[in-house]
């Protein structure tokens, strides 16, 4: 089959064209922007790939195109391809029907950490001999790449997938996980997000209570028991076995000075984790993930041995670099919730050291404004706090004042709507000991070499 997706360069897009190609399939593409790294991820998979969406496009003649959720009415090529009647489907149920089908489902969702824990899961498998495949919205380090399915070339039945909430097409407004069908499925944390389709947090917890009711009956939902909005959601119906963790059923956790951390499941101790990765929220991930691993047969003390050799994933808490001892960490929190949490584990790692927070709010709930008067209490924790983000009412700009809100921070917070001059003062400001943490959803200028560079001169 030859399919030719519009929106490849998307993370979840460019993933599913990697796995197309795998199983065989004649894959093209094209996007708004084709550029490295994910055009040339695709490039060397064989993957055509054309920028824009020119409605000469049609010329390509494929079986079905593949519709990602940036793609909307208006769309010269869409509008083409509705006008002549040709096949099409959305990313999410393409997955579902060409390669999901058959195989057992590990899905991992939640508002926060859903990379992460299928990171994990997909690693805690890997190390069990299950050989999975999986599909990431970022780069395990211990694979090195987002997608595939499988690791030694022959078929797995066991494939885990990050799960999102977000919509599925401009023709499909259910959230992209009920097509995946899961037989495990994670609920690692469920608040207010994506405020550009969702109107309030109820709308959400209808979609959780959706997926729910996709699991069969011998499947099992593994949800975090220390969200209300989750117990909600399985409050509505829930047929099949569920487990919790973080709460006082299930699982559970006793944390050490150092990081490391005790596993207890129904209060019996199953092992201790010991690692380097930090917080709170990293502990959780790693709990949803063993009981996720034990549904398909994985013991819980081998899974605890597996995460001792996790390296984490790219983008979270990634050391970038550092000079003159000041450090350079990458992280791709953008939510207040995640802000908080990668600031506060930053803080317990490393003690009283300086911490030069950089925060671009550029997701389109931030962007809404939505969060705003959550932002200065999810940064109390750092010592100085570089904005930036534009105003105004471009198609990247904030839609609200970003100085204006960081106000109640005082005198340790600055905004800034040019990328020079943030990287001027955060160079002026850094002092040695110091640990720079950008945090932003987006590759935001290429900020953290810009920053590393600063500092050498």
């Amino acid at each position: 089959m030859h399919i030719h997706i519009l929106g490849v360069c998307g993370t979840f897009m460019g993933g599913l064209a990697v796995l197309a190609k795998a199983a065989g399939h004649t894959v093209t593409g094209c996007d708004a922007n084709v550029y490295p790294p994910m055009s040339t991820q695709l490039e060397a998979q064989g993957i055509k790939l054309i920028e824009g969406y020119g409605p000469e496009q049609i010329s390509l003649s494929p079986d079905l195109y593949v519709i990602g959720n940036v793609v909307s009415r208006g769309n010269p090529l869409m509008e083409e391809i509705l006008n002549r009647g040709l096949p099409y489907t959305s990313g999410p149920q393409w997955i579902g029907e060409h390669i999901l089908q058959g195989k057992w489902v590990l899905a991992v969702a939640g508002t926060h950490g859903k990379t992460t824990t299928s990171s994990m899961l997909a690693w805690i498998l890997q190390d069990a001999g299950y050989d999975p495949g999986f599909l990431i919205g970022g780069v395990p380090m211990n694979f090195g790449i987002s997608a595939r399915l499988s690791g030694s070339g022959k078929e797995s039945s066991f494939f885990v997938i990050e799960a999102d909430e977000y919509d599925t097409a401009f023709f499909d407004k259910r959230s992209k996980f009920v097509h995946y069908h899961a037989k495990t499925a994670i609920l690692n944390n469920l608040e207010y997000d994506h405020a550009d389709i969702f109107p309030d947090l109820h709308a959400i917890e209808t979609q959780f209570h959706h997926l729910v009711r996709t699991v069969p009956g011998v499947g099992r939902v593994i949800a975090n028991g220390r969200e209300a909005s989750l117990q909600r959601v399985l409050q509505r119906g829930c047929w099949s076995e569920s487990e919790w963790f973080g709460g006082k059923d299930g699982w559970s956790l006793t944390t050490h000075d150092d990081g490391n951390f005790d596993v207890i499941f129904n209060g019996e101790l199953q092992g201790t984790v010991h690692w380097s990765l930090t917080g709170e929220h990293n502990r959780m991930n790693a709990l949803a993930a063993i009981a996720a691993a034990r549904h398909v047969g994985v013991l819980p003390a081998q899974a605890i041995a597996a995460l001792g050799q996790f390296e984490n994933v790219k983008r979270r808490m990634e050391l970038r670099g550092t000079v003159n001892d000041i450090a350079v960490y990458d992280d791709f929190a953008h939510h207040p919730t995640a802000i908080a949490t990668t600031v506060e584990g930053l803080r317990k790692k490393v003690g009283n050291a300086r911490i030069l927070a950089v925060l671009e709010p550029r997701s389109n709930t931030m962007k809404l404004g939505t969060m705003k008067e959550a932002l200065p209490g999810s940064l109390v924790d750092a010592d100085l706090v570089f904005g930036y983000g534009a105003s105004g009412s471009g198609k990247d700009a904030l839609g609200w004042d970003l100085a204006e809100a960081l106000a109640p921070l005082g005198d340790k917070a600055r905004a800034f709507n040019d990328l020079p001059t943030l990287v001027q003062a955060i160079a002026q400001s850094a002092q040695t000991g110091d640990q720079v943490l950008v945090m932003s959803n987006g590759g935001f200028g290429g900020v953290h070499q810009k920053i590393l560079d600063a500092l050498a001169k």
